[in-house]
């Protein structure tokens, strides 16, 4: 018991002691070494890493167009400041039931602001469906992030649908 009790707190200060030498051989924290810059290779692709590639015998490697539909009225819009930019938060009561994968869509090209409207388009996929149902079991809601330099050119921010539009001004 004696010989097990020595040797543990033996040990135990010679672990001590490495922490307190920190170039030592002896402390385990320093046998990888510091982490020193390393050259990358320059890639010449223009493609984003962080995006993977599909290979294989079952992909798909061509993107689908969007094929909504717009939406039949928009019921709220509101928009609400983050760091960074704003959240456009649109709320929209579809025709028929089973509406999914709503977007709001860019109605300008490159999501530029024209004559200081920002313009999105209320869309989205329609299963099937039916005109059954209140209309709180049609209701969709949608949230876009545009950046500070998207709004910089913007006064108004205007979001349409099938039968009516709403707009947010500055």
């Amino acid at each position: 018991m004696r010989k097990t009790v020595s040797v543990l707190l033996v040990s135990t200060l010679i672990l001590a002691a490495c922490g307190g030498i920190r170039d030592s051989r002896i402390n385990p924290f320093n046998w990888f070494g510091r982490g020193e810059p390393a050259p990358v290779a320059a890639s010449t692709e223009a493609t984003n890493p962080l995006i993977p590639t599909r290979q294989g015998l079952f992909s798909s490697n061509r993107e689908r167009p969007y094929a909504g539909q717009p939406i039949d009225t928009v019921s709220d819009l509101t928009i609400e400041r983050v760091p960074g930019g704003a959240i456009i938060r649109a709320t929209g009561v579809a025709a028929v039931q089973g509406v999914y994968d709503v977007r709001l869509i860019p109605g300008n090209e490159d999501d530029e602001a024209v004559d200081g409207v920002l313009t999105y388009s209320l869309q989205g996929l329609r299963r099937g469906g039916t005109v059954q149902g209140a209309p709180a079991t049609r209701e969709v809601t949608v949230a876009r992030k545009v950046t500070n330099q998207t709004l910089s050119g913007a006064r108004t921010i205007r979001v349409e649908a099938a039968r009516n539009a709403l707009q947010s001004r500055r």
